[in-house]
């Protein structure tokens, strides 16, 4: 089975450029210029065991760059999106569980002179705001917004 040549890459003067900017950036991040190293040295025509040695990565990573970068060019350089867990609660149910806390107790029928995180997460389950949530997580919610209704 004969082997699979490595992709070419010819870069244009403005990817050239850039990418010089990009490896000898100081701010640049440390990912993106060993991404921008490898594809400068695949457009010498340099091999991909040659360029794993001299920048002391893998051969597979100079081979998933060199394509990746064959195949989409500069943009392709970019880290893909990655899938992650899902959202629990809308941007909505955020808002309203805060415009909760910033009401009195007593607005809702609660007899509390102010709310503590626990009796929140209570009052937000029986509005039906949100099927279930922990009083951390309304305690998170309402630290970024430094909002304290238990003062």
């Amino acid at each position: 089975m004969p082997l699979a040549s490595a992709v070419p890459v010819v870069l244009t003067a403005s990817e050239r450029h850039r990418l010089k900017k990009m490896a000898d950036g100081h701010k640049t991040p440390h990912q993106a210029r060993q991404r921008a190293t490898i594809v400068l040295w695949v457009a010498r025509g340099h091999p991909n065991a040659q360029i794993a040695v001299r920048t002391r990565l893998h051969v597979d990573t100079v081979r998933t760059w060199r394509g990746r970068f064959a195949a989409g060019r500069l943009p392709a350089l970019a880290d893909r999106k990655r899938s992650g867990r899902p959202v629990s609660f809308t941007a909505l149910q955020v808002a309203e569980v805060k415009a909760l806390a910033c009401q009195l107790p007593a607005g809702t029928g609660a007899p509390l002179s102010r709310w503590s995180c626990p009796e929140l997460a209570r009052e937000v389950v029986a509005q039906s705001i949100a099927e279930s949530i922990s009083h951390s997580t309304v305690r998170r919610w309402l630290k970024q917004d430094a909002l304290k209704p238990w003062q």
